[in-house]
């Protein structure tokens, strides 16, 4: 997760930056840097590890002053949190910078043919290649927008970016592709940022950048052109003095928005936590030695409702890649149940906020039993995080929705990241397995992006469905955690009964609720690469053919290709081919849009629903 702030005009463009980046310090940050330009077009940065105060400081000992500048505050993909690999990056030259927000999935191809070429790179980041890539274009006689626009044409993933150089005085070029990226418009003056609140104490008209938009900003104005190429007309939003109203960013509920940051979300948990080469996961920030790591005995996890459901598919990830034994517990039911704890379990407490009731209650008896205690949270100061142990972040970013979506999937990479990192470390997995692993996660949020590229096929199944009185959710081995959340979304905003079920558990009970009336959503994914998977798979085959036998009508949420599953049910929703693993968060996305979409054709307030609360703060 990054901050990026951008500005051009007559004021001093690096205190500006600096106020632009604490506002949005709830995006968490590791280094910061700022580069601007002075009076006599020379470049100078100023970067630093750790805290935006640590930047603030080298500030007031080398102060440098300028009208056109870009800043940001950085957390780690490509390269350990250090000063050197701290935004923003030169070329060659010495005369271009960049700052970026995203993943290069093809930076180490592009630096190879770089260097290569003579180019000598400073940085382990995928970021500093931009900046050679817009040098490159440069030298072929591009001006610098053009050169710009041409190195963007190389890269492959996500990425929110602006640039300026000293050769082309009180320009900014800026694009997204992913994250976003917000043009604020002033009185001979213009900014850029990744959120309103970095720019909305100078201005309230701003431009919403599109995928694949690039901007130049001068103090005239900006100029946009689409990812066709051609110039567009410039949508300015004027937005009010409402803060809330302003974070919606034009969506039309906070849930929809927040199911739309899930690529920025796992993409920022994952930030600085994974190395592709040779395939690491790295820690230390909770505080746990890897010797500590090495040597609990049994893991406890202890969590309610959305977060309950990461907690289960924790059991599977964990069990399968580190073979370590694990429980899990509604939070509610811990402590009265008398757990088994010792100096060598790890308890696991999962919340957003880190201030949910009995959460923080089954943190502290697993504290009174003598146990190690690990919170993963999304808040950084939350009491949860004041009391364990130690603590896992994710980096969801501020969740207003009741209903978790992005929270969710970032719980879910982050109990990922756990698994590996304790198999890593037990040498339950090889090398190779921790490549294609650690690959997966990296490729996660341009997946997500497919699956969120429209919303048409869930607004027709909102049309078939939304007066049905009751749902069922299927889902077996480790999809069944995900038939849970499916149905508790739905449940949460639309008011409609439904039932999460193991597929293996129909003949127990729910195949005498299957009728012509009952809707049946049924997740079946398939890993080709693993007999398990396949297993799994046909038996949940022969489940729907139970279904289709009692005339129930049958969503399916399939992988990518599967004929056979789709020509056996009524609906069947598609996700990217991946691992076993992987799949079920790619799976909960169609899910959580199937409940959205179906709450809002039942005209239910998706944003705040009837008697719920975001944090349940007491018992």
């Amino acid at each position: 997760m990054c901050g990026i702030v951008g500005y051009v005009g007559d004021r001093d463009a690096v205190a500006l930056i600096i106020e632009g980046l604490k506002r949005l310090e709830y995006r968490g940050y590791d280094s910061a840097g700022v580069a601007v330009v002075d009076e006599a077009q020379r470049l100078h940065v100023r970067r630093a590890s750790g805290k935006l105060r640590n930047l603030q400081d080298v500030l007031l000992k080398q102060p440098i002053r300028g009208d056109y500048a870009v800043g940001q505050t950085r957390w780690a993909t490509h390269g350990r949190p250090t000063e050197e690999n701290a935004h923003p990056h030169r070329d060659c030259t010495g005369r271009i910078v960049v700052v970026h927000n995203g993943i290069i999935e093809n930076y180490l191809q592009l630096k190879r043919d770089l260097q290569s070429q003579g180019h000598r790179f400073q940085t382990e980041t995928d970021t500093e290649v931009i900046a050679h890539l817009i040098e490159r274009e440069r030298s072929l006689g591009l001006g610098f927008a053009e050169a710009f626009r041409c190195a963007l044409a190389h890269l492959r993933g996500l990425y929110a970016v602006a640039a300026i150089s000293a050769d082309d005085p009180h320009r900014i070029a800026a694009a997204r592709l992913g994250p976003p990226l917000i043009i604020g418009v002033g009185e001979n003056e213009a900014f850029v940022a990744s959120d309103i609140p970095a720019i909305l104490p100078y201005t309230r008209e701003m431009i919403f950048l599109d995928d694949g938009d690039t901007a130049v900003l001068d103090r005239g104005g900006v100029e946009i052109c689409n990812a066709a190429g051609e110039r567009a007309q410039p949508r300015l939003q004027h937005i009010t003095w409402d803060p809330i109203q302003a974070e919606k960013g034009g969506y039309r509920h906070f849930m929809l928005k927040e199911i739309f940051e899930q690529p920025r979300a796992v993409r920022d948990t994952v930030q600085g936590r994974i190395s592709l080469e040779p395939g690491r996961v790295f820690l230390d920030e909770t505080g746990i030695t890897p010797d500590d790591f090495r040597r609990f005995t049994d893991i406890k996890i202890a969590a309610c409702g959305t977060a309950w459901h990461a907690g289960l598919i924790a059991k599977y990830l964990i069990e399968q890649l580190a073979r370590v034994p694990v429980e899990v517990d509604y939070a509610s039911e811990f402590r009265y149940r008398r757990p088994i704890l010792t100096d060598r379990t790890l308890a696991v407490v999962i919340s957003q906020s880190g201030e949910t009731a009995d959460t923080l209650a089954a943190l502290r008896e697993a504290r009174t039993q003598g146990a190690r205690t690990l919170a993963v949270c999304n808040v950084p100061g939350a009491m949860m995080t004041r009391e364990a142990g130690a603590v896992l972040y994710t980096h969801a970013g501020p969740e207003i929705g009741v209903a978790s979506t992005k929270a969710f999937t970032s719980q879910l990479v982050a109990v990922y990241l756990l698994a590996l990192y304790l198999g890593q470390l037990r040498g339950a997995l090889d090398r190779d397995a921790l490549q294609n692993l650690t690959a997966e996660l990296s490729a996660l949020p341009v997946r997500i992006e497919a699956l969120l590229e429209s919303d048409i096929p869930y607004e027709e199944l909102a049309k078939e469905f939304h007066r049905a009185s009751d749902f069922l959710y299927l889902g077996r081995g480790v999809n069944f955690p995900i038939a849970l959340e499916g149905a508790l979304k739905l449940k949460e905003i639309s008011y409609i009964h439904a039932e999460g079920y193991a597929a293996g558990e129909m003949k127990h009970g729910p195949n005498a609720l299957i009728d012509e009336n009952l809707p049946v959503v049924v997740i079946n994914t398939l890993d080709e690469q693993s007999e398990s998977s396949r297993l799994r798979y046909e038996k949940t085959l022969s489940n729907i053919q139970e279904v289709k036998a009692r005339d129930g009508r049958v969503i399916a949420i399939v992988t990518e290709g599967d004929r056979e599953t789709r020509e056996s049910v009524d609906y069947a929703i598609e996700i990217p081919r991946s691992s076993e693993l992987v799949a079920p968060i790619l799976a909960v996305v169609p899910l959580q849009l199937l409940a959205y979409h179906i709450a809002v054709r039942r005209g239910c307030d998706v944003d705040q629903p009837r008697n719920l609360a975001k944090s349940v703060t007491v018992e």
